[in-house]
């Protein structure tokens, strides 16, 4: 006689259990791969790269104190 209605040791449960256990590891997975993306190093913004570029030009003695001020206002109107 054939055993069609045995679904094996844990009956429904362990079928159940295995669903709830694969959608837990990929909701794991996930979440692991979005804390990781927002960890990674950004870009630094076009305003950042020319207000270090014009900190180094007056480091340098390029331009002086003057200009200067007046482009970094400049740059922090445009910001």
């Amino acid at each position: 006689m054939p055993y069609w209605h045995n679904f094996g040791a844990m009956g429904w449960f362990g079928g159940i259990g295995m669903l709830v256990l694969l959608v837990l590891v990929l909701a794991s997975l996930v979440t692991l791969a979005v804390v990781l993306g927002r960890r990674a190093p950004q870009p630094p913004g076009p305003g950042d790269t020319a207000r270090r570029i014009l900190d180094e030009r007056f480091a340098r003695g390029e331009i002086d104190q003057e200009e200067y001020e007046r482009r970094r206002d400049a740059l922090t109107r445009a910001s």
